[in-house]
């Protein structure tokens, strides 16, 4: 795949200057997104449809597994990238290659998708939609080589920003929305962290300097039918006043999935986020469907043990940020 630069894209046109040669960009200084006087007049903040993103959740499950170099994969990425040009003001396709453990190189992609384009305060929504090529820690030792449905760990994050992705084009936000999907994110074999968070560290090494959006907000894992999101402890150490203002969010619009607990640390997509600048938090609930976390990494990871009711409480919270709170 090769990418196609989009007119009048901030992010898109970014990256083009930043590949030309001799090109020079000033970074711009982080804004505060607590600060008052930024805040923009309120509006009505649409409603999430938790039925439309479980049906996302379970289109992507229904291609097969996600594994990289495999039909699945690519048939996903096409119908992602077709419903995200249905969407988005802009679209780019970020193609990047890996060895792989067999010695072949991996075809990974990211999706990069961008709403509101004429404004420079900006926040960074995103996911990996991959699956996990192996069943590593399922409880019956012949499934552990097969490949993970990834109906939470990875289609329930896209499936939340997909519909998020339709309502900002019928109502176009007050502030510009970069939603990105990140590819490759759990490659890796277990113990392995430098084959795991393949896409999200290729986006953050290859980024204009110029992308500094006010946060960013990752979501993995966010179907569960017994869905309960503490504070990621890398979360709270990185952005505590990203922390503090989802939660907040979360409290105003009566939301009982955020727990106002720290959780675990959790090495996820929004590490390499952190590490060029853009601070970054992980909606995160590890525990699937519990503190037993059976579902993770095995092959009943499936739309059955998810709900439109959690996807619902995520996407609720997200749009009250992106229409009524964020600067």
């Amino acid at each position: 795949m090769s990418l196609k630069p989009v007119a009048n894209s901030l992010f898109l046109s970014a990256l083009v200057a930043l590949l030309s040669p001799g090109c020079s960009e000033k970074r711009p200084v982080a804004q505060n997104p607590s600060t008052e006087q930024q805040q923009p007049a309120a509006m009505s903040v649409p409603k999430f449809d938790g039925s439309r993103a479980f049906a996302q959740l379970e289109k992507q499950v229904g291609f097969g597994p996600r594994v990289p170099n495999t039909p699945a994969h690519m048939n996903c990425l096409g119908y992602l990238e077709n419903e995200m040009r249905r969407y988005a003001d802009a679209v780019e396709l970020q193609p990047f290659t890996h060895p792989g453990y067999d010695g072949n190189a991996l075809e990974l992609t990211n999706l990069i998708a961008s709403f509101n384009l004429k404004t420079a305060s900006r926040i960074l929504l995103c996911a990996h939609w991959d699956s996990r090529p192996r069943a590593d820690q399922d409880s019956n030792p012949q499934n552990r080589s097969k490949p993970v449905p990834g109906a939470n760990d990875g289609a329930s994050g896209v499936a939340v920003l997909l519909e998020i992705a339709r309502i900002l084009k019928s109502q176009p936000p007050p502030i510009g929305v970069d939603v990105v999907l990140f590819d490759g994110e759990d490659y890796g074999k277990e113990g392995d962290l430098d084959n795991y968070l393949l896409g999200s560290r290729y986006f953050a090494h290859n980024k204009p300097s110029s992308f500094l959006p006010m946060y960013g907000i990752l979501l993995d894992m966010v179907g569960d039918a017994q869905l309960e999101i503490p504070k990621e402890r890398n979360s709270l150490r990185l952005a505590p006043d990203i922390v503090d203002l989802v939660w907040s969010v979360a409290r105003d619009v009566g939301s009982t999935a955020f727990v106002n607990a720290a959780g675990q640390d959790v090495f996820d997509d929004h590490i390499p986020l952190n590490q060029v600048g853009i601070k970054t938090i992980d909606l995160i609930d590890f525990h699937y469907p519990d503190e037993t976390h059976m579902y993770w990494h095995t092959v009943e990871d499936t739309p059955d043990k998810c709900a439109p009711e959690s996807l619902e409480q995520v996407g609720t919270v997200l749009l009250h940020l992106i229409y009524r709170r964020s600067p």
